[in-house]
């Protein structure tokens, strides 16, 4: 679309190494969009007609099990690529994506995709960079639900968080976007009950504070150890 400006996504990692006139080129076939927080962006299983990229807020990727359990997949955060199907050869998304937050997004048809990434060539080397670093993160995540204890899943899932979007605070660090006790089960493979369990446990002991949609991980250190199941000295 004519008019968006160039700064939206010059300093994004998906789009390093493009000049200010490719820039310009790339942004005319976008499409700026804006999500309330808990709107479905695309659901899994739909045709996969656009591929995106988050400018603003923060997007829950979640996965249907068979049985019908929903799983948390990810989050993704401003400057990162989402829906991009293409890249992993699919017609259809392969999860839903939610908005965890007020967001808005750009969008490009994936009719395009193969025109921009020949046109683009760092476009798609960033996005299969993209995909390579996602699917690492899913090998580790497979490793802690088959080796770990629920107390670590948990310890971990948060400390990613931590540092994929926590924002030092007076209390200590706060995940920056609103985040229920129901959203870390789904994210752990573990039940509600056992997820409040092991929070209050920690709140009780200082280590993390939790409130409506909001935690904040008070000692990043003590976390880090319960983690690694290592007592503290």
């Amino acid at each position: 679309m004519p008019g968006l400006d160039p700064s939206l996504i010059a300093d994004l990692p998906s789009f390093s190494g493009l000049e200010r006139r490719e820039l310009e080129t790339l942004l005319g076939y976008a499409q700026p969009l804006r999500f309330s927080e808990g709107a479905t962006v695309f659901a899994q299983g739909d045709e996969a007609e656009s591929f995106y990229v988050l400018l603003d807020g923060h997007i829950r990727v979640v996965r249907s099990t068979p049985e019908g359990q929903q799983v948390i997949v990810r989050y993704i955060s401003v400057g990162e690529l989402f829906g991009i199907a293409a890249a992993l050869g699919r017609s259809t998304y392969p999860a839903s994506a939610v908005a965890a937050a007020e967001c808005v997004a750009l969008a490009w048809p994936n009719t395009k995709w193969d025109e921009l990434t020949a046109r683009f060539p760092s476009l798609g080397a960033n996005t299969y960079k993209t995909v390579g670093g996602r699917l690492q993160d899913a090998h580790t995540r497979v490793v802690e639900m088959s080796t770990e204890q629920v107390e670590q899943r948990v310890a971990h899932a948060l400390l990613r968080l931590v540092k994929q979007t926590g924002r030092k605070t007076a209390e200590g660090v706060e995940i920056d976007f609103p985040i229920t006790r129901q959203d870390i089960a789904e994210m752990t493979g573990a039940t509600l009950h056992t997820v409040s369990r092991v929070l209050q446990a920690w709140e009780k002991d200082g280590i993390v504070r939790g409130g409506r949609k909001r935690v904040v991980v008070i000692s990043p250190h003590r976390l880090l150890l319960k983690a690694e199941a290592r007592k503290e000295s």
